[in-house]
């Protein structure tokens, strides 16, 4: 039989605090690569590997914190603790793959086509990917125009994003953008689930292995929570990002020489005068 599915679980409080968890790993992302923009010279790699982090651990605490709030009726959710941390892998790699080509490659239309292509692709598998660990008396199924709807806003939220972090350079403005990447991530995952039917085998048998989304999700939010934390700090105390200026490079020339070299002090002595 068909089973009564409910995403909301507990009401606001899961959209609510999944919406806020993207926000926050999206303006961290979005500010990183914009770091790595500003100073070829300093640290370029470390930046987009610590914005793909952001970005990846931001989307995928978002999903599993909604994912709380997503109850069947007729079964007992659980989930697989290998699949659950696979898609947080994914979702890192794949779209550390995507802010890397923006990052070296330039910013060219085409160039941002293709990573927000590869971004967007990993945002959608970590959702499904994440979806597919769920453990439950029965058979999920998809709607395929559902899903390729999912597809198609992760991918455009993923080059918005992308084109947001390499145009744009204010506070406000960034974090406008975040908000927005916020709203278009969890509209992604809200669209996938509109697409989900569970069939609900026999209730009176079996059971199925896993663990449930308290004892298993929570404790696993936690470390990814603490890395936005502490990557939040290291994007706030940077001179760079603060200042919001480019560290001015030494000039080679005859001018840095002059400045090298400054002019002695001493004066030579003067010529003695004949007497008469």
């Amino acid at each position: 039989m068909d089973g009564t599915v409910d995403g909301f679980r507990y009401g606001a409080v899961t959209p609510v605090a999944a919406y806020l968890m993207a926000c926050l790993g999206g303006a961290l992302g979005l500010r990183c690569i914009v770091r790595s923009l500003l100073d070829a010279r300093s640290w370029k790699t470390g930046w987009l590997a610590l914005g793909a982090a952001s970005i990846g651990c931001g989307i995928w605490t978002m999903h599993f914190i909604a994912m709380i709030g997503f109850h069947v009726e007729e079964t007992r959710v659980r989930y697989d603790a290998a699949t659950t941390v696979l898609s947080l892998v994914v979702a890192v790699v794949v779209v550390g793959v995507g802010v890397f080509i923006v990052g070296h490659r330039g910013t060219s239309g085409a160039t941002l086509a293709v990573a927000g292509a590869v971004t967007g692709l990993g945002v959608a598998g970590m959702h499904y990917l994440g979806m597919a660990a769920m453990r439950l008396n029965g058979e999920v199924g998809y709607d395929p125009v559902g899903v390729a709807l999912s597809v198609l806003i992760a991918i455009g939220a993923a080059t918005a994003a992308l084109w947001s972090a390499v145009t744009i350079r204010g506070f406000l403005t960034s974090l406008g953008a975040s908000l927005v990447m916020g709203v278009a991530v969890s509209g992604m995952h809200y669209t996938g689930m509109a697409a989900v039917s569970v069939h609900v085998h026999d209730t009176t048998g079996g059971t199925w292995a896993g663990d449930s989304p308290t004892s298993l999700l929570l404790p696993m939010l936690l470390g990814p929570v603490v890395f936005l934390l502490l990557a939040g700090v290291v994007v706030m105390f940077d001179p760079l990002l603060v200042l919001g200026e480019r560290s001015p490079a030494p000039q080679p020339g005859p001018a840095a020489n002059s400045v090298a070299s400054p002019r002695p002090s001493w004066r030579e002595p003067a010529a003695p005068t004949r007497e008469r």
